[in-house]
């Protein structure tokens, strides 16, 4: 299990992470959401071992990563730019790792060179965008990670390699029990991938949840109204969360169960109204403009 308690990591004056806290259960596919410079890269950074926590803790089954080389090899991180050696090549990164990690697999590194068409021998820093990433995973998954760090790791990978990736993760998940955090911008990626996510915003956790409990506690509903009733007098019932009005049709996404929405507005005399299901992309979205992130804010 990693445990996150109460983690502040500051950059001068800057503060990117403060107090956060929570837990990725063993076994798991945690995702981290949020806005640019949430803090989320930062996270994952003292994670990894990269920065010492200001104050607060982070841990591997109760212990520090940080200039602990017992839990680094157990871990492997992929940043957003992965690094690779200014001359090397697939092969290359077979030594280095190979004599870092302890439990590299030489039988699991030849598996996925097949799996993914790469050059062995050619060098990666003439490689695009989307194979330097492959050759990461490649050299990542083939260390036997029992936790697996990933920043941004869909970026750059066409929708084939994309679902060869994640059904790679799912089956170390389910054949090692291995824990896998990841940070993405791509939510719709995360939606039928994630058990849990985590939604950062300005350096704090806004939420943490599974997938299934976050999307039944909010609601985007349609209702229709003959007299339209006054939006404060619904925020009186209802926890709105946003609202939009056409006509005699309003929109509002708002926290709590479909049927306890649904018993509050019938008391306002709607013609008819209905739940619609919301995605992790707009889920995120209503999220954040509840916080006061959103493009009116950004642009105004």
């Amino acid at each position: 299990m990693i445990d996150i308690q109460a983690l502040t990591k500051k950059f001068g004056s800057f503060t990117a992470l403060d107090t956060i806290s929570f837990q990725v259960p063993t076994g798991s596919i945690f995702g981290l959401v949020g806005s640019n410079g949430a803090g989320k890269s930062t996270l994952l950074r003292t994670l990894a071992g990269v920065y010492r926590p200001d104050s607060g803790a982070v841990l591997f089954d109760g212990q520090a990563p940080f200039e602990n080389t017992g839990v680094k090899g157990d871990l492997f991180f992929i940043s957003d730019y992965p690094y690779f050696p200014p001359q090397g090549t697939l092969e290359d990164l077979r030594k280095l790792f190979g004599g870092f990690y302890p439990n590299w697999s030489n039988e699991t590194f030849d598996k996925l060179c097949a799996m993914f068409p790469l050059d062995r021998k050619g060098k990666l820093k003439d490689m695009s965008k989307g194979m330097q990433r492959q050759a990461a995973l490649i050299s990542a998954l083939s260390t036997r990670p029992r936790y697996f760090l990933l920043d941004e790791i869909f970026d750059g990978l066409d929708p084939v390699v994309r679902q060869l990736l994640k059904k790679l993760i799912a089956g170390e998940v389910a054949d090692r029990n291995m824990t896998v955090l990841i940070a993405s911008h791509n939510l719709r990626e995360l939606e039928d991938f994630c058990d849990t996510v985590a939604l950062l915003h300005k350096g704090g956790v806004l939420l943490e949840k599974d997938l299934d409990s976050l999307r039944l506690g909010i609601q985007r509903i349609q209702a229709v109204f003959r007299d339209m009733p006054e939006i404060s007098a619904l925020k009186e019932k209802i926890d709105i969360i946003s609202f939009e009005r056409t006509g005699s049709v309003l929109s509002f996404v708002a926290r709590g169960q479909e049927e306890e929405i649904g018993k509050e507005l019938e008391t306002f005399g709607p013609q008819f109204y209905e739940a619609i299901p919301l995605s992790l992309e707009e889920v995120f979205i209503s999220e954040m403009e509840a916080a006061g992130y959103d493009i009116n804010n950004i642009v105004g």
